[in-house]
């Protein structure tokens, strides 16, 4: 019984091996990729001539580079964050300089996510909070919204919790009134992640109630929507074959009502 047992735990092993080897590949494949998409923005960077058209590439480089931040090597993720920063303070000046809110704002959200994921609260809060009076200035509720989440997580972290409870206040608020249902549900969401840091599970567990029945009305909300888009679909198909069963149907009678006048 022995053999057997040992041939069985070398197969198994052997395939474990062989996995490891599937993902490492996939791992180099698409680390390759990375490098050769970076390479190409530095490339079309340093061919670029007017400065209102680098920062988006600045930006693009930025996002790439971001893109690491969650590889294991501690060493090489606080390069890419740092790679990064410096990316998209290059964009963020040249924004500046062509004063385009959009850009601004999201170097600001992009610098904000940065400095969070390095623990560095203080720089974090003060980029969100820079793109939330950008957003606040343009009116534009969605992002409103997205740099209030951002700013109630940081100010959980730093266990600030009735200020982060203001925030997502706020952004309840404003995605009720103005019926954004998926705004709505990350709230929850949100909601459910500070009670829980809290240790108040019971009102987490009610926010993640409430989170997951916005999220199943939305789901029969887009299905009812798509029945009826089917449905429409289907009565325009009938009534477009009715209408050419019709013609067709006249137009034998016609040609039937013509030859019989010819004989």
């Amino acid at each position: 019984m022995k053999r057997p047992l040992l041939l069985i735990l070398l197969v198994l092993s052997a395939a474990k091996l062989f996995a490891a080897g599937n993902d490492t590949d996939s791992l180099k494949q698409k680390v390759l990729i990375y490098t050769d998409h970076l390479d190409s923005l530095k490339q079309e960077l340093e061919l670029t001539t007017y400065d209102s058209l680098k920062a988006p590439i600045y930006t693009q480089i930025a996002l790439e580079y971001i893109k690491y931040d969650t590889i294991g090597n501690k060493k090489t993720r606080l390069t890419y964050q740092n790679l990064a920063i410096s990316n998209t303070l290059s964009a963020l000046h040249l924004y500046s300089r062509y004063n385009d809110t959009t850009g601004l704002r999201i170097s600001f959200d992009n610098l904000a996510s940065v400095y969070h994921s390095q623990h560095k609260y203080s720089q974090a809060k003060w980029f969100i909070l820079q793109s939330n009076t950008l957003s606040r200035y343009k009116n534009d509720n969605p992002n409103i919204i997205t740099s209030l989440l951002k700013l109630a997580l940081i100010k959980s972290d730093i266990k600030d919790y009735s200020l982060a409870m203001r925030d997502l206040n706020e952004a309840l608020t404003i995605s009720s009134t103005n019926h954004y249902p998926q705004r709505e549900s990350e709230v929850q969401l949100n909601y459910a992640l500070l009670y829980n840091k809290m240790k108040n599970y019971a009102k987490s567990a009610i926010a993640l109630k409430r989170h997951k029945a916005i999220d199943d009305s939305i789901k029969k909300d887009e299905e009812a929507k798509l029945m009826a888009k089917l449905a429409a679909r289907d009565s325009s198909l009938q009534a477009k074959k009715k209408f050419y069963t019709l013609s067709n149907k006249k137009s034998s009678k016609n040609n039937s009502s013509k030859r019989i006048a010819l004989l």
